[in-house]
């Protein structure tokens, strides 16, 4: 069995959603990224967590702190659930379920919620292996800082 991810591990790389721009993870070089995996678009927990990050998105983007939500869903469910949601941040379509294997987070047939934090070496600084969606926003905001990574 492969070895969990720890922290000062490279953060492995993966595509980003087409039109974004940035079209890798590694392509944030330079800045801090929270990585966070989530089961399922529109649902209860998973909903209350994209929106605890959206309504604390300014404290992140004004830090220049990327945030990057990851599930299996498609690019088009991605795109329903960011419309509803009025969320500003990109969300990753893992069909392949290739990156939440590489994070060793995929759980049955899902990501299970997971957070990552990325330092701008690419390096993971930290892992939320258990997450209540309500507040994690605050929660890694508190992390980031703590670690001396916010800006």
């Amino acid at each position: 069995m492969e070895k969990e991810l720890s922290v000062g591990d490279v953060a492995p790389d993966f595509e980003l959603p087409l039109g974004t721009g940035m079209g890798r993870l590694s392509n944030y070089r330079g800045k801090v990224v929270v990585v966070y995996f989530y089961p399922k678009d529109d649902t209860p927990g998973c909903t209350t967590e994209a929106c605890n990050f959206r309504d604390n998105f300014d404290d992140f983007k004004s830090k220049g702190i990327e945030v990057i939500g990851v599930s299996v869903d498609s690019e088009k469910s991605h795109k329903k659930f960011t419309e509803k949601y009025d969320l500003p941040f990109l969300l990753a379509a893992d069909t392949s379920k290739e990156i939440s294997r590489k994070y060793k987070v995929l759980g049955l047939g899902t990501a299970r919620r997971v957070t990552f934090i990325v330092n701008r070496e690419g390096k993971i600084a930290h892992i939320f292996p258990k997450v209540s969606p309500k507040e994690h926003a605050h929660e890694v905001m508190g992390k980031i800082k703590e670690l001396g990574l916010a800006s």
